[in-house]
C-alpha cells in the first residue's frame, strides 16, 4: 500500500516501535488536551482561495538567517532517535539535507553532534540547547556546536523541569541499555566518568536548572556569535522579551504538548507573537503540522518557516532515512498543491486574507 499522508506513516511506525518507545514519542502532558488541540486547531482555520492566477511556475524557496532553503519546512529537535531506527539522527539529518530543509539536532540525541556533522556535512544544521546548572557544561557544548559547523543555537526555554507524561511514568521509561545520550559521553558526575548509558541519563537529568532566567540569555549571548533562537514561546510578552534580550528568532511551540496541558495550540498562539515582534525577529512554529495546508496556514499567519518533530520520527521508524525522505516528499507535494489551488505562485503571495477562522462562517 502506498503511504500518501502522514497518518499512514504514523500507523506504520506504531506497528514497528516497541511500546515504551512508541509511548515516549506519542505522549503529551496531562490529559493530552493540547496534544489533540495542536492538530485540531489547524482544522478550525478555513482557506480562502483566490482564482484565475498564474500558478504554472511555483517558487516555494525561502531564506532564513541568510541561508537559502528549498522550502519553508524543517525538522524539529527530537530526543533519542535511535530508539526509532538505527539510522537515528544521521538518517533524519541526511533526509533533511536532500530536501533542502533545516535540521535541528537535540542535545538529548543518540548521535553526537560531531558524528552528525561529519555524516551530514551538506545539511543546514542548528543545535538545540539547554542551559545547565553546570554552566561550564553548557559552554563546552556551545563550543563543540560552533566547531562542528552548526549555524544557530535553539535554546529550549519551556523546560525548567520536565512535564508529567503519564505513559512514561506507567512504563517507567528509560533509554534502552544499548543506547546513550551521545553528547555527554565522558562527562564527569561527582568525579565519575559517565561512560555507561544509565549513568549519563542520571547525570543529564540532574543538570536541568529550574533557576534560569532572562539574565541567562545575556550570558549565552556573550558566549557565542551564533544566532540564538528561543524555542517554546507562547505569548507576546515573552516574544517581546526575546527581542529585548537580543535573540534572532523564536519558535512558537508548546514542546509537542509534552510540558503542560491546556496551553494553546502553537497555531493559536502564533498571531499574537507575530503581531508583537514579527517585524523584528524571525518567527517560526512547530506543533501539529500534518499536511501542506497546515504549512500554508502557519505562513499566512506570519511564520517564516515551520518544523515537524513526530512525523519525521515516524518516517524514521517506518523505513529509516528513506522513510523520512518519503514523509518530506508527501508534505512538499501537498504544500505545492495548496499553493497552486489558493492562487499563490511564491511565498510572498501567502497573505493573512487567505485564511479565516471557522467562527466567521458560523455567524452566517
Amino acid at each position: 500500500m502506498d503511504l500518501v499522508c502522514l497518518e499512514d506513516f504514523e500507523q506504520q511506525a506504531e506497528s514497528k516501535l516497541e511500546k515504551t518507545a512508541r509511548d515516549y514519542y506519542k505522549s503529551g502532558a496531562g490529559d493530552q488536551f493540547t496534544l489533540r488541540l495542536n492538530r485540531e486547531a489547524f482544522k478550525r482555520l478555513r482557506l480562502r482561495p483566490r482564482c484565475l492566477r498564474d500558478v504554472s511556475q511555483l517558487d516555494i524557496s525561502c531564506k532564513i538567517f541568510g541561508q537559502q532553503l528549498k522550502w519553508p519546512l524543517g525538522i524539529a529537535p527530537t530526543a533519542m532517535q535511535k530508539m526509532a531506527h538505527p539510522d537515528g539522527e544521521i538518517g533524519n539529518a541526511r533526509a533533511a539535507g536532500k530536501a533542502g530543509s533545516i535540521f535541528i539536532l537535540s542535545t538529548l540525541s543518540t548521535t553526537s553532534l560531531e558524528d552528525l556533522s561529519a555524516a551530514a556535512p551538506d545539511t543546514y544544521k542548528w543545535f538545540q540547547l539547554y542551559i545547565y546548572k553546570d554552566r561550564s557544561l553548557t559552554e563546552k557544548i556551545v563550543r563543540r556546536a560552533e566547531k562542528a559547523n552548526f549555524k544557530a543555537l535553539v535554546l529550549t526555554v519551556d523546560a525548567p523541569i520536565f512535564g508529567h507524561r503519564r505513559a512514561d511514568v506507567r512504563n517507567k521509561f528509560s533509554l534502552p541499555s544499548h543506547l546513550s545520550l551521545a553528547n555527554f559521553q565522558g562527562e564527569q558526575a561527582n568525579g565519575v566518568v559517565t561512560d555507561g548509558g544509565s549513568g549519563i541519563n542520571e547525570y543529564v537529568a540532574s543538570q536541568f536548572d529550574p533557576s534560569i532566567t532572562w539574565k541567562d540569555i545575556n550570558w549565552l549571548k556573550q558566549l557565542t556569535q551564533l544566532p540564538i533562537v528561543l524555542k517554546g514561546i507562547l505569548t507576546a510578552e515573552d516574544a517581546v522579551l526575546a527581542r529585548e534580550f537580543g535573540c534572532a528568532g523564536v519558535i512558537v511551540s508548546n514542546h509537542g504538548a509534552r510540558q503542560i496541558d491546556t496551553v494553546p495550540a502553537s497555531i493559536e498562539a502564533l498571531p499574537e507573537v507575530v503581531k508583537a515582534v514579527g517585524n523584528d525577529l524571525v518567527v517560526m512554529l512547530d506543533g501539529g503540522i500534518m499536511q501542506g495546508n497546515d504549512i500554508f496556514k502557519a505562513l499566512a499567519l506570519g511564520a517564516k518557516t515551520v518544523f515537524i518533530g513526530r512525523p519525521a520520527v515516524y518516517g524514521l521508524a517506518y523505513n529509516g532515512q528513506q522513510g523520512v525522505e518519503q514523509v518530506l516528499g508527501v508534505l512538499r507535494k501537498d504544500f505545492e498543491i495548496t499553493m497552486a489551488l489558493t492562487g499563490c505562485q511564491k511565498l510572498s503571495d501567502i497573505q493573512s486574507s487567505l485564511v479565516a477562522h471557522e467562527s466567521i462562517y458560523s455567524k452566517l
